[in-house]
């Protein structure tokens, strides 16, 4: 069972994930919740849960103040948030779990179990994320969960991305390989797409790590670790127009 704590200036916000975790998630007792981030950090200090849904923006608090009072982060975490676009593309960077308002249930099953499998947030994620809200740019890292932590690799070294049902496949340089707990479709919208080309519905590849194209009826790609990574027809003009091939 995991102990959780809500915390959310919006009371009808904290009411539906109340109610929603009490249908859906059944592994998860709410031992607190409250719409004031003064008091969310004491239920934080005083309860010691597994688990805290939290708000980013709110008054007098926001959520990384919150989290900084705290100090070590002994708990798994998902934000809630109606943020934009934009910073939804910063969360998936720095892998830590969101729900957007309104909240849905199989998202919120989703995260719960993801939660369920992590003992505490990294706080270097946070830092990540804190960061790509901050500045408004895209980074050059992108986290990943790897064993029991997280590694934040540049994208720089990727050689390619590869689906795998629901999850992802990151080929990196010096033989390096992760899965991340995201689609295909995600990981893409967030990779700079100056530098990253989907060539395939299985496939996103980093135009840097292109060793060889081969061209024919079925052309493919040789990348530098020497893997082979197939064209679709409809994405071969767009890597004709980006290197000016014949």
């Amino acid at each position: 069972m995991l102990k959780a704590i809500l915390i959310d200036d919006e009371p009808d916000c904290v009411q539906l994930i109340a109610r929603e975790l009490a249908q859906h998630c059944p592994q998860v007792q709410v031992v607190g919740q409250t719409t004031s981030s003064e008091d969310g950090l004491r239920l934080i200090q005083v309860l010691q849960p597994d688990l805290v849904f939290l708000d980013i923006e709110m008054p007098r608090l926001n959520g990384f103040q919150l989290l900084e009072k705290v100090g070590e982060l002994f708990f798994q975490l998902i934000f809630v948030t109606a943020y934009n676009e934009y910073a939804i593309k910063a969360f998936r960077f720095s892998a830590l779990d969101y729900l957007l308002k309104p909240i849905d249930a199989q998202e919120l099953q989703q995260a719960v179990q993801k939660a369920a499998l992590k003992h505490r947030v990294d706080g270097k994620q946070l830092e990540l994320l804190q960061r790509q809200l901050q500045q408004q740019y895209v980074t050059d890292k992108i986290a990943v969960p790897y064993q029991n932590g997280v590694i934040f690799l540049p994208l720089k070294e990727i050689i390619y991305c590869e689906a795998d049902n629901n999850y992802t496949k990151i080929w990196a340089t010096e033989k390096r390989q992760y899965l991340l707990t995201r689609t295909l479709k995600e990981v893409a919208e967030v990779l700079d797409q100056r530098y990253f080309l989907r060539v395939h519905r299985q496939f996103v590849i980093n135009l840097d790590q292109i060793k060889m194209f081969m061209k024919g009826e079925g052309c493919y790609l040789v990348m530098t670790n020497n893997s082979t990574i197939p064209v679709a027809r409809q994405q071969k003009e767009k890597l004709v127009q980006r290197f000016g091939w014949l």
